[in-house]
């Protein structure tokens, strides 16, 4: 009886050096700090056809996952591959000049190790800001069945433009302050990605940003410190605080108010008549992705939330074009 229940703790405590070991090598970064923000150039020739009028969008493109993001389903290759076609085919007919993202996969299982910011900039954007927030070597989640936890995943935010990009910086918001140990081991950096755009001899400061989504309390603080940011820039540079806000106005007491309130920031493709809702994209109830302009020196033309992307991610992107004065 004492050799079995001995044999029992010894794989007890094997069982939990074991689980240790996964613990500290699941949640620690592939990839070295230096690597986290990255200026790329491709050898792709940019074909401009506008005359002063620039256009931007942003899109939270959700690894191509869909309606399955954050979902324990079975994802094929041929199912993201669908999603990057129909993301590539709307890209090429609506040829904006600077594109935005937010869940952008570089190298993860989950989307095949497919880097997805290399197969959009073959449609002709030789220059992009690219910002890491998610690196680890192996996600569990979600957490059952096992087969589908995330398994690596090197993700972030970035910026795809036809026109030159310099002065990136990648700036890290707080971490959700009462998340466990063992949870925030595994979570994302949440960024505000900023990067100098020359537009035609004209330098525009665009601010890209992924607030956080879980916890209230921490996505007020990063609206404010986007918002603080967004005003440093805006006293010298035409400036656009853009991407996923993860906060609707039709929220109780909505952290975007703090934005959507000031008289001299401007707002593409929404009215309060209107919000033209972005999330999600089986039936649009939310609008958490957002352009916002400096209005006395950029010249609102017009803006749209684009639907004919339909679902290849589970967020609708939105449009601006503009001129500057």
């Amino acid at each position: 009886m004492k050799k079995i229940l001995r044999g029992v703790l010894v794989l007890c405590v094997l069982a939990f050096i074991a689980f240790v070991v996964f613990y500290f090598w699941a949640s620690s970064p592939t990839q070295s700090q230096e690597d986290y923000a990255q200026m790329i150039t491709y050898d792709y020739k940019p074909v401009i056809t506008h005359d002063s009028i620039y256009s931007i969008v942003t899109y939270n493109i959700g690894y191509l996952s869909g309606m399955t993001n954050n979902r324990p389903v079975d994802r094929t290759k041929a199912f993201l591959e669908s999603n990057m076609n129909l993301v590539l085919d709307q890209f090429e007919l609506s040829d904006p000049d600077i594109i935005v993202f937010q869940e952008i996969d570089y190298d993860a299982t989950r989307s095949y190790s497919v880097n997805q910011q290399d197969e959009i900039a073959k449609l002709g954007y030789p220059y992009a800001a690219k910002a890491i927030n998610w690196d680890k070597h192996y996600v569990p989640f979600p957490y059952w069945p096992l087969k589908t936890n995330f398994g690596k995943v090197i993700s972030g935010q970035s910026v795809l433009s036809k026109y030159p990009l310099s002065d990136h910086e990648r700036i890290v918001l707080s971490r959700v302050g009462d998340n466990p140990f063992y949870r925030d081991a595994f979570y994302l950096d949440r960024l505000a990605q900023v990067v100098t755009v020359n537009l035609d001899g004209r330098e525009v400061k665009v601010i890209n940003v992924h607030l956080e989504a879980f916890d209230k309390p921490t996505r007020a603080v990063h609206t404010d410190a986007v918002l603080k940011l967004y005003r440093q820039y805006a006293k010298d540079y035409p400036t656009i605080l853009i991407g996923d806000f993860n906060s609707d106005p039709e929220f109780e007491t909505p952290t975007i108010n703090k934005i959507l309130s000031q008289t001299d920031i401007g707002n593409a493709a929404y009215t309060l008549d209107n919000h033209a809702n972005t999330f999600d994209t089986a039936d649009p109830f939310k609008r958490i992705d957002f352009i916002f302009y400096s209005k006395n020196t950029i010249d609102y033309v017009d803006g749209r939330v684009i639907n004919s992307f339909a679902q290849a991610s589970d967020h609708l992107p939105v449009e601006m074009r503009f001129r500057l004065k």
